[in-house]
């Protein structure tokens, strides 16, 4: 999960220094690699399965609600879209994971990363064989330099290693930088089927397609490539647990020609513009896109939205949580689940009434937030801090 075009608001502060680091606890656990054991978590493991976790054999629907979503992975402990955040997100008991931001490759293979621009989340900087292919392109109207995937064929890419994309905010993720590969979805497919032999349940993920106007100017369309990957392992289907999501609507819609999985329209800030619509000419904002005819509309192609937290709750101008607005309501009037994006426990990504001190990586109140965005009537939340929203969760059911 992402943004399409335009900075994720939540996303604003992440340049901020942090100046305490050490007094927190990531996890009360330890994970050895990416498929290590899990010590120390029985209680969050049981609270998951307390309120309907099950076998979520039955399609979308039989997913737990309020749902958690490993965001990236656990991408608060690790960092984003690696083997190893994946697992934790697994292990810590997430109910989905955002396995995978799909991006191509130069010679065509799918690879998991937040954006085509790998400078800020792998260490292609520091290898000179590479050098050359830094450059500066438009990327959905915007200027953006760096090193880019499709400038690269699968075999270079795994020459490379992943680091913490917010170091500032995340300063003991940096630990691991260097220890996983960039994966693939194919791997991440073989993954999911080991997991989920391994659990005698289906391993939900929620892969989103991103840029996909611009890959496929590139003559590198995601959509096809997608389709092609999930027949191959038989998860093309209505009940599937694969979740797709994009940020441009007409990307599900030709994914909704393709594959029967349930599919999402990502929803960004409310003045925003999906990039295939500047691309056609199609008028409409992200406004458009909430009001009732704007989800019937979805509703005929897609299952669900995921919204930016904002869109559930607006913010003031000094940052705190102003009065819910009627998109939950409006959403499930259409039959779409909402699966907004994305709780974060760092001080600068929560409301500013729920901060805790100034500290850039500080946790604030994430509880408190959390309990605020399930009271909507949300279906569940995108968030870098799985165990924390599964004990948020556990709490605003027993009260409710």
């Amino acid at each position: 999960m992402g943004t399409q075009g335009t900075q994720d608001t939540q996303d604003s502060n992440e340049g901020r220094t942090g100046t305490t680091p050490g007094r927190r606890a990531l996890l009360g656990a330890a994970v050895l690699g990416a498929g290590g054991a899990v010590l120390g978590l029985p209680a969050t493991a049981r609270a998951a399965e307390k309120h309907g976790s099950g076998s979520y054999n039955g399609g979308y629907k039989s997913l737990p609600r309020p749902t958690v979503i490993g965001h990236r992975g656990a991408s608060g402990y690790r960092p984003e879209h690696t083997l190893g955040s994946y697992q934790l997100a697994l292990d810590t008991g997430a109910h989905i994971i955002e396995a995978g931001d799909l991006v191509p490759t130069k010679d065509g293979h799918l690879v998991c990363r937040h954006e085509p621009e790998i400078g800020g989340t792998t260490d292609v900087a520091a290898h000179p064989e590479f050098a050359d292919r830094k450059v500066t392109k438009l990327l959905d109207g915007v200027s953006t330099t760096g090193w880019f995937t499709e400038d690269f064929t699968l075999a270079e890419l795994k020459t490379l290693r992943a680091k913490e994309r917010v170091p500032a905010n995340r300063p003991h993720n940096t630990l691991y930088d260097g220890r996983w590969e960039i994966p693939t979805f194919e791997e991440v497919l073989r993954w999911r089927e080991e997991q989920s032999r391994k659990l005698g349940r289906q391993v939900w993920i929620y892969p989103e397609l991103k840029h996909p106007t611009y890959f496929r100017k590139l003559g590198l369309g995601l959509e096809e490539r997608v389709a092609k990957v999930l027949r191959r392992h038989g998860l093309h289907k209505k009940n599937s647990p694969v979740i797709l999501q994009s940020f441009e609507p007409t990307s599900i819609q030709r994914l909704n020609k393709l594959v029967d999985n349930p599919l999402a329209v990502l929803l960004s800030a409310v003045n925003t513009r999906p990039w295939d619509f500047v691309e056609t000419g199609d008028p409409r904002t992200v406004a458009d896109l909430v009001k009732p005819a704007g989800l019937k509309w979805i509703a005929s192609y897609a299952q669900g939205i995921g919204p930016t937290l904002d869109l559930i709750i607006p913010k003031d101008a000094s940052g705190n949580l102003t009065t819910p607005t009627t998109l939950v309501r409006d959403a499930h009037a259409e039959g779409l689940i909402l699966h907004p994006y994305t709780m974060r426990n760092e001080n600068p990504f929560l409301p500013a009434n729920f901060r805790k001190g100034t500290d850039a990586d500080a946790y604030g109140d994430a509880f408190g937030a959390f309990a605020t965005y399930f009271a909507t009537g949300i279906d569940g939340v995108f968030t870098d801090n799985p165990d924390t929203g599964l004990l948020a969760r556990e709490d605003f059911l027993k009260k409710n």
